[in-house]
């Protein structure tokens, strides 16, 4: 009988351990369950899903579900409460701040990553090899609307043709940094382009127009460049075009900047959220450089570990 009981006491103690898990600080923890809701920027979501994927091997029973909304529309749901993480590709605007605050829902921001925005037209394009910010301005610019409607009012010498125009939605993050690089003011821009928060929509409709001119992050390029052409941006010295390395020096300018992701203080009261964060800011520079950003340098992901867990200790 005492054999019995110490082999069943034996094994009861094999599948404890065996459910015990290392966790991303480097304790041990038990299998974690729970879910955990995320949204926002499109262009963080391939950086987001990727650690997602992750993550799902190391803890199966944890649900992550990650939806689109764009930056503004991912903000309006973490301002709600109903969301744990909100992805960003810009950081939160005054007015986001004050919805949080009237829901009582402070969080803690976190850069995951670098991307750089891209300038694209279609292969057939023959004529254009680069701009100017001050010929984006001409063509994006608030006052352009009616009026700067073909390609020869930038440069004599390019065709007497429309241009076709297709960019972020206005509730995007990407389409609200690119306003402010470019015309100098966060959301402002002409009306008349073809817009759509989804990224793949744009694609599209560059790859299949001659005349047409867009803008996306550096990432849906990388996925898509044998449909498109990326074009080059005078800096002020030289014609730069981004890349890992020119979004890392800094030559890439005005068109490069930090992504986000930002957490609430009542989710980080959950174990899974917790670990599911540090997970990412673990695994975030070489997940990140696999879908087409640029990691952070190693001590700005040190600084980002140290802010979450000074966040979640505050909470406590």
């Amino acid at each position: 009988m005492k054999k019995s009981i110490i082999i069943i006491a034996l094994a009861s103690l094999a599948i404890a351990c065996g459910n015990k898990k290392s966790n991303n600080d480097g304790g041990d923890i038990s299998e974690l369950t729970g879910a955990i809701s995320i949204d926002g920027s499109s262009t963080v979501f391939p950086v987001t899903e990727a650690v997602a994927e992750e993550y799902r091997n190391e803890q199966p029973r944890v649900k992550v579900t990650i939806g689109v909304s764009g930056t503004g529309g991912g903000f309006k749901k973490f301002s709600r409460g109903e969301t744990n993480i909100s992805n960003a590709s810009r950081p939160i605007k005054d007015k986001e701040i004050e919805s949080c605050k009237e829901n009582n829902i402070s969080y803690v921001e976190l850069e995951v990553a670098y991307d750089g925005l891209a300038v694209l037209v279609n292969p057939e394009n023959t004529w254009v090899d680069n701009f100017t910010v001050e010929e984006l301005k001409k063509i994006w610019e608030p006052a352009a609307q009616g009026k700067i409607m073909k390609w020869n009012q930038i440069r004599p010498e390019w065709p007497n043709e429309e241009i076709h125009l297709f960019g972020p939605g206005v509730a995007s993050g990407t389409y609200d940094y690119f306003t402010e690089a470019v015309v100098g003011k966060s959301g402002s821009s002409r009306g008349d382009f073809t817009a759509s928060e989804d990224d793949h929509v744009l694609v599209q409709g560059i790859a299949g127009d001659k005349y047409s001119l867009g803008f996306f992050g550096l990432a849906y390029y990388t996925e898509n460049a044998d449909k498109l052409t990326l074009i080059g941006v005078h800096n002020g010295t030289e014609v730069v075009k981004p890349s890992l390395e020119t979004v890392r020096n800094g030559s890439y300018t005005p068109l490069s900047r930090p992504l986000f992701i930002y957490v609430n203080s009542s989710s980080v009261k959950s174990p899974e959220v917790v670990d599911f964060v540090n997970f990412y800011l673990n695994n975030a520079g070489e997940l990140a450089e696999d879908v087409g950003y640029i990691p952070l340098p190693k001590e700005l992901y040190t600084k980002q570990k140290e802010n979450f867990k000074s966040f979640v200790e505050s909470v406590k």
